[in-house]
């Protein structure tokens, strides 16, 4: 592309935004550039939209990124909104539904797992909970990662014996199960505890949980006590083993500073041509983990415009502690305190330490995104390695951008679907995943795979001109020859060129370390069985086969609810979703009695026998 077809493409962008503004009122809303793909470009918010996007026309006050954004933009959206913090809060959640090419983005942004205890059955249960919460219970948390929630789970099952199992499993129980006779649950579902003992257990972990230690500490204390006076020394044993856990815990993650026994700690790096916020996240006054966050597109913005960006996008739906720590002070700060304050009808309150124990914990975040930015670092030269040599390996002229990776998984034609991995310099994009449900099988006549990798790739690259579907330097598709053929025979269809494509079949016996690997117009091939390039193409193709797999399991799943309770007359969604809920699965439904099922809501006798009827008749 010459510099004069840019300037010309800059000054068509500029032309549009002109003509958008002289309709613009002088009020708070958000607006939106697209470019000649529809594809979202940008978004932003203003307090006055006619003055904001008239920035957008000045490009020598502009940085590089949004100078090629003004010269992609081919048509513009607007919404007005009553208020600059109305407009805040739409432009936050547009941001993370459309994920702007343009835009500062949160790259890593997760839900987080959560605590559950149940609320919803006689004999509560302690889970690990991430997603809407729908399910009625207690929920505590965040945790950082799925390593400190399943900690605090096992710490709580074994200070307090709490069942962790399904309700169909509890409901189906005739005698204890692994978890009692490892004294991890007292077994409620064979009576070895009374309903009072057992809420009284559960009501110690919801105090624990909560960051009254010391309440819990005394109520054991007071039980080994009572079981050392009528000479039951091993009841006394186990309290006195339950409160040595407790003590060593405390010992562990708490922390003494004043204020913050909900906190969140943010920091921000910016490093080696990376952006990394640092989170910790403290509650009831207990270390509940750390993440490390990475943020793209941030050439020419400023740590405080990155930092803005962080903050509105990772608490758009996520709650604030009562306090906040961050290491520098972020763009529209005020602004940023009045929407949380507004959003989540409460008052947070946020610092910017400069000395004493609250900036050693923000010197201590920083510390550790400044190692995140050099594993992350580290990581990349490694990738960026192992691509030169896939590059060598596969005679591809560069070293690939883009790798996919295809897959297939169906059980005789049944349930079929098919898989695209994607795997950059940064690992595997898995917001690069798709999977497609195949609509040309023929259930009972076994499955055709290259009919279904024939289907996947048409629609895939039908799609081919959408931003999000940029086309690979490389496909590697799981398969010999025949499935090689058929893959080069739709790209000649679809006349997609520029494409290497490689077939990967396991070798004798398909044992892992001889795969065989099959091109266009080349003898098949092997690699050293210790080949660093061989052992990364294995991870590509095995990370396909978890994914197709995984994809298959739970539209099979899916589909088995739907057929059994579908047949059901009177069974419409919500008692459906009442039923599964309650039971946790159509076998258990199918295992209950007419009065277990009554206790289900929506669920009454004449239906309860109808359901009933339904599995035994």
């Amino acid at each position: 592309m010459t510099s004069d077809l840019k300037l010309s493409a800059l000054e068509t962008g500029i032309d549009i935004i002109k003509s958008v503004v002289k309709t613009l009122p002088d009020k708070p809303g958000v607006y939106r550039m697209y470019n000649k793909n529809d594809d979202p470009l940008y978004i932003g918010k203003a307090k006055s939209l006619k003055k904001r996007v008239v920035s957008y026309t000045k490009t020598e006050q502009l940085p590089i990124r949004l100078q090629r954004m003004v010269a992609e933009t081919i048509r513009m959206e607007i919404v007005t909104t009553h208020s600059e913090i109305e407009a805040l809060l739409l432009e936050s959640n547009l941001i993370k539904k459309l994920q702007p090419r343009y835009n500062i983005l949160l790259k890593d942004d997760k839900s987080f797992p959560y605590v559950l205890i149940t609320q919803d059955h006689k004999y509560a249960r302690i889970a690990k909970h991430r997603g809407p919460q729908q399910v009625k219970g207690r929920y505590f948390g965040p945790f950082a990662s799925n390593a400190a929630v399943d900690e605090s789970l096992i710490l709580l099952q074994k200070i307090f014996l709490l069942r962790n199992c399904s309700d169909s499993f509890f409901a189906a129980r005739t005698r204890p199960c692994l978890q009692y006779h490892i004294k991890r649950c007292s077994a409620p579902c064979v009576k070895k505890i009374t309903a009072s003992e057992y809420n009284e257990s559960v009501k110690q972990a919801v105090d624990f949980i909560s960051g009254k230690s010391s309440k819990v500490q005394e109520y054991l204390a007071a039980k080994m006590h009572t079981a050392s006076e009528d000479l039951d020394y091993e009841t006394a044993a186990l309290y006195r083993d339950r409160i040595a856990i407790i003590t060593r815990l405390i010992a562990r993650q708490r922390i003494n500073v004043e204020g913050i026994s909900d906190c969140d700690i943010v920091a921000i790096v910016d490093n080696s041509g990376q952006t990394c916020v640092q989170v910790f996240f403290f509650r009831h006054g207990r270390n509940f983990g750390t993440e490390s966050f990475f943020l793209a597109h941030t050439q020419g913005a400023t740590i405080e415009e990155k930092l803005e960006a962080f903050l509105n996008q990772f608490y758009a739906d996520r709650e604030p502690p009562k306090k906040v720590l961050l290491s520098h002070k972020p763009e529209e700060f005020d602004l940023i305190k009045s929407s949380c304050r507004e959003h989540f009808g409460k008052a947070i309150s946020w610092e910017i330490p400069r000395l004493g124990k609250k900036k050693e914990l923000i010197d201590h975040a920083l510390s550790n995104a400044k190692d995140a930015i050099s594993r992350k670092v580290n990581e990349s030269a490694s990738m960026g390695r192992l691509f030169d040599e896939v590059a060598t390996t596969f005679g591809l002229e560069n070293r690939p951008s883009r790798i996919e990776i295809y897959d297939n998984s169906h059980v005789q034609g049944t349930h079929p679907y098919g898989v695209m991995v994607v795997a950059d310099e940064t690992g595997f994009n898995r917001k690069a995943y798709r999977k497609f449900a195949i609509k040309s099988a023929q259930p009972g006549h076994g499955g055709d795979d290259y009919a279904m990798m024939r289907e996947v790739l048409s629609r895939r690259f039908a799609r081919a001109e959408q931003e999000d579907w940029q086309l690979p330097e490389l496909m590697l598709i799981d398969g010999g020859l025949g499935q090689l053929n058929a893959v080069l025979q739709v790209m000649e269809e679809l006349e997609i060129q520029g494409v290497t494509i490689v077939g990967i079949a396991k070798g004798e016996q398909r044992n892992a370390g001889r795969e065989k690997f099959f091109m266009p117009a080349q003898e098949p091939f092997t690699l050293e069985h210790n080949s660093p390039t061989l052992h990364f193409l294995q991870r590509l193709r095995d990370e396909a086969h978890r994914f197709a797999i995984g994809t298959h399991r739970a539209g099979r799943q899916k589909s088995m609810v739907k057929s059994k309770l579908d047949e059901i007359a009177g069974i419409g969604p919500k008692r459906k979703k009442a039923l599964l809920h309650h039971f946790g699965s159509v076998r258990g439904i199918s295992a209950a009695s007419i009065h277990d099922l009554m206790v289900v809501d929506g669920i009454n006798e004449t239906v309860a026998k109808i359901i009933y009827s339904h599995f035994h008749d």
